[in-house]
């Protein structure tokens, strides 16, 4: 059992609670496959939308592109989302100061370093460049 199927087996069961404030299980569709996948992620809530953060480096977050309908298990509920990405450097740039805000402890292990409870601007910047943002719509 890898990393993520551990997570994965937590957010089905009902120790879930341990992780489900933070963490959730996304289900993309294959655009060319049609095949499921699903991985854990973390996320943070803002007004309606729920934010994931993710490598560009990966590829689950490809089949996103143009707006895709998503399947996601929330605090171990099932819920249905729309996802949009956010990938532009510089929007990503103005995303992290928010993830940060919400989820401060990724600082570290991201390389970004805080001046008390702000994240260094250069830091920030470099940590862009590898990584991208997903807007999650729930549509039920």
């Amino acid at each position: 059992m890898n990393g993520n199927d551990f997570m994965s087996w937590v957010l089905r069961s009902p120790i879930h609670g341990l992780l489900s404030g933070g963490m959730m299980l996304i289900t993309v569709t294959g655009r060319k496959t049609g095949r499921k996948y699903t991985t854990p992620v973390g996320y943070y809530s803002q007004g309606e939308c729920l934010w994931v953060i993710t490598s560009r480096d990966r590829k689950w977050w490809r089949n996103l592109k143009d707006g895709a309908s998503v399947e996601l298990l929330l605090k171990r509920k099932p819920v249905k989302a729309v996802a949009e990405i956010e990938i532009e450097e510089r929007s990503v740039e103005e995303r992290m100061y928010e993830y940060l805000r919400h989820v401060p402890q990724a600082a570290k292990p991201m390389g970004i370093r805080m001046n008390g409870r702000q994240p260094e601007s250069t830091d920030i910047a470099r940590t862009a460049r590898d990584r991208l943002f997903i807007k999650l719509k729930l549509t039920e």
